[in-house]
């Protein structure tokens, strides 16, 4: 059997890949792995569990509750939160640990569960290993130490959840929002009543779209993957610009007033010198990844801001910050970790950062944006590819060796395979975006015929 865990959690087609059965011997792996230490006399072990609209994820909630439950461990429900709400109620409710059901950007039919350990936080991979080979223990014939009677988990509503979390926001932000205009893209997924509800607490005149979840429509042609429909609506309603979340809103895009796009890269930018003057870019410091454009690592070197590097996922991201005290960090799709006040990336908490600075500042975000200037960057997805083989195909290496050399140093090549999907990256940056066309199509073509 294939590792379970990958990038983000276990995530598949839900009821063919993801079933109820698999939800329900994960959670009671996790709850031997992650409460044991958190239940002792007088204390009972206690876990938090979240998910997004999509329609699979009431029954494999159901069976995520049951397994804890049957474990011994209490469940707090918070209902539909996003992934970042869990985890800070995680660690704000002292649970000792917490469960988010969703598939992120993913399309509807896919669901995943995703662990933090107590705190909040995102699982090492030790603890990963631990919980997926003692679900699979157990799964081969070793019996479960089952609780009876009294130690069996209870399980109730936590509907402070919503209060608690948007609470928490408004909390953070050092100015209001007033005077400004902004349009929100919910991607009809989690974040879909939190982060209206957040803006306009702040002070911020929101026009939504996408924020009409039904169970069926998650990122539906809308939110962070799609951003044709926020373009579009920012331009219409005269918006000083939109912001533009996933299905589990751990992420966060924006569009210009002009109706251009803003990605991770530049919201990092901007947040970085914001933060820098305000005394909280710790080590004067940021932290990107392999993917993160080039002409952001330039802007901030221009800066005087060190950028450090890491592999492609907001996990390897955290583990480089929390490793070195960094505060801040992200990821070009939109994956921004601002250590002081969450433990994973933040979609609305981002957004609000962002409209906060613009609103501070009095420029608009195309001027502030326009701090770094992105270098043409080619990404095609690979489909249907043998991905494992990605690191170790001879005639890849040489493809790749010949379109470095013809890139020379004003570009570079990366190949990787995705964490949660079945395919494999292929992204160019160059200075011509027509060279880097011409050189990603030739090596889309190598990965192909290569591992296809």
């Amino acid at each position: 059997m294939g590792r379970l865990f990958g990038t983000d959690g276990v995530r598949g087609v839900a009821n063919a890949d993801l079933t109820a059965e698999l939800a329900l011997g994960l959670s009671v792996a996790a709850a031997h792995v992650l409460a044991e230490a958190g239940t002792f006399e007088g204390h009972r072990a206690t876990a938090v569990v979240g998910r997004d609209p999509r329609a699979s994820g009431e029954f494999l909630e159901a069976a995520v509750v049951a397994g804890l439950a049957s474990a011994g461990v209490d469940v707090l429900r918070v209902g539909v939160l996003p992934t970042p709400a869990v985890a800070y109620l995680t660690g704000a409710l002292g649970a000792d640990l917490g469960v988010m059901l969703s598939a992120s950007h993913n399309a509807m039919p896919d669901n995943g569960i995703k662990f933090f350990a107590r705190g909040g936080h995102k699982l090492a991979d030790e603890l990963e290993d631990r919980i997926e080979s003692t679900y699979e223990e157990h799964r081969t014939g070793a019996p479960w130490d089952r609780p009876t009677g009294s130690g069996v988990g209870r399980v109730s509503d936590y509907t402070e959840g919503f209060e608690k979390y948007v609470s928490h926001l408004i909390g953070i932000l050092p100015n209001r929002l007033d005077g400004l205009k902004v349009v929100l893209d919910e991607a009809h997924g989690a974040a879909a009543y939190v982060s209206p509800e957040a803006f306009a607490r702040a002070g911020a005149e929101i026009v939504t779209i996408g924020a009409e979840p039904d169970g069926l429509n998650i990122n539906d042609g809308c939110g962070s993957t799609h951003l044709g429909l926020l373009k579009a609506a920012v331009v219409e309603h005269g918006a000083d610009f939109g912001i533009a979340h996933d299905g589990d809103a751990d992420r966060c895009l924006a569009v210009d007033g002009t109706g251009a796009e803003v990605d991770g890269d530049q919201i990092l930018a901007v947040l970085a010198l914001a933060m820098r003057e305000a005394g909280q870019l710790r080590e004067n410091t940021v932290v990107g990844t392999v993917m993160s454009n080039l002409g952001f690592k330039l802007a901030m070197e221009g800066e005087g801001i060190q950028v450090v590097q890491t592999g492609v996922g907001d996990r390897y991201v955290l583990e480089s910050m929390k490793e070195h005290g960094y505060a801040l960090g992200g990821e070009q799709s939109g994956h921004v970790i601002i250590l002081d006040h969450a433990t994973t990336g933040d979609g609305t908490l981002t957004g609000l950062l962002l409209a906060a600075r613009v609103a501070a500042t009095g420029k608009s975000l195309a001027e502030l944006a326009g701090v770094m200037q992105r270098l043409p960057q080619v990404l095609i997805n690979v489909p249907d590819v043998d991905k494992s083989r990605v690191t170790t195909s001879a005639e890849l290496a040489a493809a790749v060796t010949d379109a470095e050399r013809e890139l020379g140093t004003a570009g570079r090549v990366l190949l990787r395979s995705s964490g949660t999907e079945p395919l494999v990256r292929v992204m160019v940056e160059a200075a011509d975006i027509e060279q880097a066309r011409a050189v990603a199509g030739r090596l889309a073509d190598v990965v192909k015929s290569a591992l296809g």
